[in-house]
């Protein structure tokens, strides 16, 4: 594999926002046990309960996930995922070390579950976003709610909140409602950060984009070939020139737009692209059809 600025540019993003949302967990989330959701929020759980480390529980956690994820996904599973999961394992494991396990705020004054929360929720909005511009992911339960939406008629996103949402709901039985509530607001401020990190965009988990370049058929081999993802050649014709001119569209995950658009201006510096939410998408690689369809059936009945 050629390494080039851009590669390294990826890999200093997994590690920076591995690092980050590392800290965000062991500093402020797991001190005030506050667990949204994910593999960091299962560890949380279990190591009040049972005292068992944080950055040990959560790597192995995710190493199975990670390998039942390639298994059933490929190699949009590579070593980028892998390397996401572990270092945010190993560098919770290392800011225990530095930090305790108690954190840094005084538990005993109410505002600290607040502040836990919000800087919690902040950095690791930061920290995901990073990870998520690179094309990769901290793997988790984002794989989990990715096999639940395979086998199932449920969305990605739907998939994906159903599995938070059980990890939040342990957390209300184990640590009470309150933490349970501040623990929904954190998912929120969460999400919420890792969107204006990646794209300033919304909250779908996908976008479709259209692509007109004199560079389509390079563009379009990068879709399929490099990316896995299907694309779409439409005829399109200029208002003003009247004239014909091929017209990309495919519908890419939220993970992978940023890789998208560094390699359509690689490509053609003057292409133009027009990127816009999608928040279901049915077919091959998404919410499989025939499941809406057996859905519809029994509605209908």
């Amino acid at each position: 594999m050629k390494v080039t600025s851009r590669t390294l540019a990826d890999y200093l993003y997994i590690i920076t926002g591995s690092l980050i949302t590392a800290l965000a967990v062991t500093v402020f989330l797991n001190p005030a046990q506050l667990a949204p959701g994910g593999v960091s929020g299962i560890a949380t759980i279990l190591f009040h309960i049972f005292g068992w480390d944080l950055g040990t529980v959560m790597l192995v956690l995710n190493i199975p996930i990670f390998f039942i994820g390639l298994r059933l996904f490929g190699k949009q599973y590579g070593f980028r995922t892998l390397l996401g999961s572990m270092l945010l394992s190993l560098f919770t494991i290392m800011w225990t070390r530095v930090f305790g396990e108690g954190g840094v705020l005084d538990y005993s004054k109410e505002i600290s579950l607040l502040f836990s929360g919000l800087y919690g929720g902040v950095l690791s909005g930061i920290g995901m976003g990073l990870v998520m511009k690179s094309g990769s992911n901290t793997g988790g339960t984002d794989i989990i709610a990715q096999i639940i939406a395979r086998y199932t008629h449920l969305s990605l996103g739907t998939a994906l909140f159903i599995v938070d949402g059980a990890v939040i709901t342990v957390s209300a039985f184990s640590f009470g409602l309150d933490t349970a509530l501040f623990a929904i607001a954190v998912a929120y401020i969460t999400t919420a950060v890792i969107n204006k990190v990646v794209l300033s965009m919304g909250t779908s988990y996908a976008k479709t984009v259209f692509i007109v370049s004199d560079e389509y058929e390079r563009i379009g081999r990068f879709i399929t070939e490099d990316m896995e993802r299907g694309a779409t050649l439409l005829d399109a014709k200029g208002f003003y020139s009247r004239k014909s001119r091929p017209m990309l569209m495919t519908v890419i995950p939220n993970q992978q737009i940023s890789k998208l658009t560094r390699a359509v201006h690689q490509a053609d510096p003057l292409a133009f692209m027009v990127i816009s939410e999608t928040y279901h998408v049915l077919g091959e690689g998404y919410t499989p059809m025939e499941k809406i369809a057996e859905t519809s059936d029994v509605t209908q009945h």
